[in-house]
């Protein structure tokens, strides 16, 4: 390894930085090109410890900010009005909720990405001094804890970071990995040096915290939107965030999901917490969230199992769902509704089939 050639390789990055037009995926490729592409070069650990500058180094930009609004005496979200990744938002589709107790700041996922975590942190910021003492990952899609690596580069890797058993073990497997690379294709790169994180302390359901003056509860009843969703009761504003198990403005995605297991949910959770501002993931919260969207989801599951009693085929499931008064009636007001109907009518079918025979 020469001198004259790592002083090329850090010209190269400071031209980078100085070159704001400069694509950097195009100039990590570059780079690769140039001189890193050499296996045995890579084994040199001095290159190595380059390369990995050179990655911390080539980030997305930062996500204008979103300021928070507050939804309780305690909490606060900072809203996401998209409800799918694109290059334009960044990433920007899920909510992120924090709770101010006055032990200091707890928030309800994280968001899909270092920039996203950095902004959310201003946000915080700008409502109160306080640190943030622990965050709690709702499931192990990435849209919701991505933004773990902006917490932890803020507040240190010891920070607590709560999750369910299930939850923890996909985000340290394959989907860690997974979520942060479709993340980047969705965005065009945006969120480009986001780290996974994953949660590093279990929760379980019943389990309660208490931060200062606020209670936090957990929640957890079976398969939903996935094999582990946890929800976050915050006992004394009578507000619990759901996450994804219910949508305000977009249709749910339910590859690993349920729908008689979400219907079950529901009625676990009214039942236990009673009378709730219930908060989602994706959209706005109100009173009326489970019972709403819940009868959108009867609207495309019924008609399948109807379809399925009556031996007739996907196709004319799909029909009667979109005829469906229940479903028609939202389906303008849904974000990706057109594209993704008839997956989850065929989800549903397959899951009305299993129950029926």
């Amino acid at each position: 390894m020469t001198r004259p050639f790592l002083l090329s390789l850090r010209a190269g990055a400071s031209a980078v930085a100085a070159d704001a037009a400069w694509s950097r995926r195009r100039w990590l490729w570059g780079a690769g090109g140039m001189g890193l592409a050499g296996a045995g070069l890579m084994a040199v650990p001095e290159v190595r410890l380059f390369a990995q500058q050179v990655q911390d180094f080539i980030a997305g930009p930062p996500v204008p900010d979103v300021p928070a609004e507050r939804l309780s005496e305690h909490v606060w979200m900072v809203y996401a009005k998209d409800g799918f990744p694109t290059p334009e938002n960044q990433g920007l589709m899920a909510n992120v909720v924090f709770v101010l107790t006055s032990a200091g700041v707890v928030v309800l996922d994280s968001g899909c990405s270092l920039q996203i975590g950095e902004m959310a942190i201003r946000m915080i910021r700008r409502v109160t001094d306080r640190p943030v003492v622990a965050v709690f990952n709702s499931h192990y899609h990435g849209d919701h804890w991505l933004g773990n690596h902006a917490f932890v580069k803020a507040y240190g890797a010891n920070l607590p970071i709560y999750a369910l058993p299930h939850t923890i073990e996909q985000i340290r497997g394959a989907e860690g990995s997974l979520w942060r690379s479709l993340m980047e294709r969705w965005t065009n790169q945006a969120t480009l040096g986001t780290q996974v994180h994953a949660p590093n302390r279990p929760t379980e359901h019943g389990q309660t915290y208490q931060f200062g003056d606020v209670t936090l509860k957990m929640h957890f009843y079976g398969r939903a939107h996935t094999h582990s969703d946890l929800c976050v009761e915050v006992v004394q504003d009578r507000l619990t965030y759901v996450a994804d198990i219910a949508m305000d403005n977009r249709i749910a995605n339910l590859d690993d999901g349920s729908y008689v297991g979400t219907f079950r949910y529901y009625e676990a959770i009214a039942k236990a917490a009673g009378e709730q501002l219930w908060v989602p993931g994706h959209g706005r919260p109100s009173k009326t969230l489970l019972k709403d969207y819940g009868t959108f989801m009867a609207g495309i599951y019924e008609p399948c199992l109807k379809a399925v009693e009556a031996g007739q085929g996907v196709e004319e499931a799909k029909a009667a769902v979109l005829k469906d008064p229940r479903v028609a009636r939202r389906a303008k007001q849904m974000a990706g509704f057109d594209s993704n109907i008839g997956k989850y009518v065929s989800l549903a079918y397959l899951e009305a089939e299993k129950a029926a025979f």
